[in-house]
C-alpha cells in the first residue's frame, strides 16, 4: 500500500496521487455478492434535495459485506483482497469450509491464503472476530458491535483502529479514534487490529473532476450569495453578512462553528466515559 504522486504535465495532474493499489489481487467482484446501488442525486421520494452537493458520480454496484461475522467456530480462507467503490477500506473474499463465500472488512497486513475465523474460541489475530470480553485488554479492534447481534458500525473506514482499554463484568471500555472512551456491552463482537489502506487520507484529488466522479457537487460560499438566499449573503464587496458582524451560519439559521448540537440528557450519555474533547 503506497502512494503514487503524478508528474505534473497537465494542470489537472499539478497536485494528484493515487494509491497504488498493489495488495489488490483482482479486478473482478465475486458476482453473487454484488447488487445494483440506486442513485438519488440527494433527492428525496417527492424529487426535492434533501441532502445537497450530491449528484453525478460514476456508476457502482455495492458490495455485501459481512459486518456481523456470524459464522462463529468455521474457518475462512482469504481468496481476494479487492478495491470497494463504495468505502474507503479495502475488502477480503472469505471462503468458509462449509463452500459459502462473504466479503469483510480486510485488516492492514491481511494476504491471500490465511486462516481466519469469528468465534470466542478464535486466536488472537488481525481479521479475526471475538466478544469483547475475550481481547486481551490494549489490543487495537475495528468494526464493534454497539448491540450485541447488529453488526460492526464502529471504526469502519480506511486505516482506523479503537483500543480496548478496559473490562469490567458487564462492559468494555473502547477508545474511539476520535478519543473518546465508551461503555459497550462486553458480549458485543469486535475485529482485531486496524483497517486496511492507512494511506487514503494522504491521497490529493489534484482536481475538481475527480470530486465530481466522487459524487460531491461543488459548493458556494454563503457570503458570496444575496441576502434573499443565505443569511451570510449581501453587502458591499466582502463582508460578515450584509455588512454587519455576524457568525457564520447554514442557510436555515443555525449556527456553524462551535454550537453543541448533541442533545441535552441523551440516554446514551451515561455510557460516554470521557468526551473526545476532553
Amino acid at each position: 500500500m503506497g502512494i503514487r504522486v503524478l508528474r505534473p504535465i497537465t494542470p489537472g495532474t499539478r497536485f494528484y496521487s493515487v494509491s497504488t493499489f498493489e495488495e489488490i489481487t483482482t479486478d473482478k467482484p465475486y458476482e453473487p455478492l454484488v447488487v445494483p446501488l440506486k442513485r438519488t442525486g440527494g433527492r428525496n421520494n417527492t424529487g426535492r434535495i434533501t441532502s445537497r452537493h450530491r449528484g453525478g458520480r460514476h456508476k457502482r454496484r455495492y458490495r455485501i459485506i459481512d459486518f456481523k461475522r456470524d459464522k462463529r467456530g468455521i474457518p475462512a480462507t482469504v481468496e481476494t483482497i479487492e478495491y470497494d467503490p463504495n468505502r474507503s477500506a479495502r475488502i477480503a473474499l472469505l471462503k468458509y469450509e462449509d463452500g459459502e463465500y462473504r466479503y469483510i472488512l480486510a485488516p492492514d497486513g491481511l494476504k491471500v491464503g490465511e486462516k481466519l475465523m469469528a468465534g470466542p474460541d478464535a486466536e488472537y489475530k488481525d481479521g479475526n472476530a471475538l466478544p469483547l470480553k475475550n481481547i486481551p485488554i490494549g489490543m487495537f479492534i475495528h468494526n464493534i458491535e454497539m448491540k450485541p447481534g447488529k453488526g460492526g458500525q464502529i471504526a469502519r473506514s480506511a486505516g482506523v483502529f479503537a483500543q480496548l482499554v478496559g473490562l469490567d463484568e458487564r462492559y468494555a471500555q473502547i477508545k474511539m479514534p476520535s478519543g473518546e472512551i465508551r461503555n459497550i456491552l462486553n458480549t458485543c463482537y469486535a475485529t482485531i487490529g486496524r483497517v486496511s489502506n492507512p494511506d487514503h487520507e494522504n491521497i490529493m484529488l489534484g482536481k475538481a473532476g475527480r470530486s465530481r466522479w466522487l459524487g460531491e457537487r461543488p459548493q458556494t460560499r454563503g457570503m458570496a450569495m444575496n441576502p434573499i438566499d443565505h443569511p451570510n449573503g449581501g453587502g458591499e464587496g466582502r463582508s460578515k453578512s450584509g455588512g454587519g458582524r455576524q457568525h457564520p451560519r447554514s442557510p436555515w439559521g443555525q449556527l456553524a462553528k462551535g454550537l453543541k448540537t448533541r442533545k441535552k440528557n441523551k440516554p446514551s450519555d451515561k455510557y460516554i466515559i470521557r468526551r473526545r474533547k476532553g
